[in-house]
């Protein structure tokens, strides 16, 4: 759809067509196709589930966003779906953008989900989202949020798309794209990663990748401080973390706990990254809806 300033963004509309709205923002780099695991779990829920594609994913134009500028098309999206009020689901990277849409829109949102979700970076103590994070890395992550996010975007977009080049997203081949892609990810989230098909999960490499700058602004705005205050947050707001994630530690969902005024932390134990959700989309959906 087109929105108002005349961008486009591409989003992906499942479950129940008349079911309470819940409006997701896919993780890093990732788009609506996170949200097609879903579908039978909203059906059953009877949850109208649309996802998002943010700025330089798939079909969504570029643009220099931030973590608002996404929560005011988050709304633009639901006006033109003739949405009123809806919560709002984040996973991963998609977390943070998720509350900035509820501190944004207060009148909009009824209640907020954060998935395996970094927090608000440099307030961490020690202000990184891994735990698993030797020197090097640390002094990446403290450089780039010391950086403007355009700053952020050219240092990183060599590195960048050196990786997009070693997976080659345009192999018509789907096993061996897949394959690659998955080397990357610990068994259990590789499982989950493919648990659609290999054709589907190509797919899902294929539009995250096809255009380097969604990756580049996320990575270039998430691991700076938010533009927006956690204490601004009325609706109430569920933080789900796996104890095995080592690419969002507990720790991000403990800060997050203690700056939201009405947050609810569940930590799933033996739980990986892509698990946090992808195992618990009925729960995740029930509970975003409970109170509506």
């Amino acid at each position: 759809m087109r929105l108002g300033d005349g961008r486009w963004v591409q989003i992906w509309s499942g479950g129940s067509p008349g079911g309470t709205p819940v409006l997701f923002l896919p993780g890093c780099p990732d788009t609506r196709h996170a949200a097609y695991p879903g579908q039978q779990a909203a059906l059953r829920a009877v949850v109208r589930l649309v996802a998002v594609n943010r700025p330089g994913y798939g079909r969504s134009d570029p643009h220099g966003s931030t973590h608002l500028s996404v929560a005011d098309d988050v709304v633009a999206v639901a006006d033109a779906l003739g949405i009123d009020r809806f919560a709002v689901l984040g996973m991963s990277i998609g977390g943070p953008y998720a509350l900035a849409c509820a501190a944004r829109h207060p009148d909009r949102v009824t209640a907020v989900g954060v998935l395996a979700s970094p927090a608000n970076v440099p307030e961490l103590d020690p202000p990184y989202h891994r735990d698993d994070f030797g020197p090097d890395e640390q002094a990446f992550f403290a450089q780039l949020a010391s950086m403007t996010p355009d700053e952020a975007v050219e240092h990183m977009r060599a590195d960048f798309q050196q990786y997009v080049d070693r997976l080659n997203p345009s192999d018509p081949d789907d096993e061996a794209l897949v394959r690659r892609f998955v080397a990357q990810l610990p068994p259990y989230d590789e499982d989950i990663a493919t648990r659609q098909g290999t054709t589907a999960a190509a797919a899902a490499v294929r539009e995250a990748l096809a255009n380097p700058d969604g990756y580049l602004r996320d990575a270039a705005i998430s691991f700076r401080r938010w533009d927006f205050s956690p204490d601004e947050i009325i609706c109430p707001t569920f933080l789900w973390y796996g104890e095995l994630d080592a690419n969002a530690s507990v720790r991000n969902g403990h800060w997050l706990a203690t700056h939201l005024p009405h947050a609810t932390l569940i930590v799933r134990e033996q739980t990986t990254h892509l698990a946090v959700l992808h195992d618990y989309w009925g729960d995740v959906l029930t509970t975003l809806t409970s109170g509506n």
